[in-house]
């Protein structure tokens, strides 16, 4: 009887497993394919010591093959410029889900950041990598309706 029962929680363990195993997937460009609403939030650390506090959202669109392009409204120190400023941008996605992008923003230094995808392509979490830019953005892709 031991021996069955050792046996059935073998095979258990070993479905439960393999059902792991196939849900797992590796990401690529075109995991992040789509449109996704982002909230922003962090601070600007500037030469003379004192700092910035950024607030935005952003609605960035991804092709699949490494393109993006996005538009953003972000508040600095509470002051929102009225309107939607446009940007564009690369980006990579690695096996292991996490990433690399540049956004360019006409008119500012370009911004580099790194990226985690989770959820299967449905939710990335963003880190701008600059010198004295400490900001984070978390994206969830949209449910765009045909028309």
């Amino acid at each position: 009887m031991k021996s069955r029962i050792s046996l059935l929680l073998v095979t258990l363990a070993l479905a439960a497993s393999s059902t792991l195993t196939a849900r797992a997937s590796s990401c690529s460009d075109s995991t992040i394919s789509g449109t996704y609403a982002f909230t922003l939030h962090g601070t600007i650390f500037l030469p003379d010591g004192s700092t910035l506090l950024i607030d935005g959202i952003a609605k960035q669109t991804y092709d699949g093959k490494g393109n993006m392009s996005q538009v953003d409204a972000v508040a600095t120190n509470g002051f929102l410029t009225p309107g939607w400023r446009a940007a564009t941008g690369t980006y990579s996605v690695n096996s292991d889900c996490t990433g690399t992008l540049t956004i360019t923003i006409p008119g500012l230094s370009d911004l580099h950041l790194q990226f985690i995808v989770a959820q299967s392509g449905n939710t990335i979490h963003q880190v701008v990598t600059d010198p004295g830019v400490a900001t984070t953005g978390e994206g969830e892709r949209l449910r765009i309706p045909k028309k």
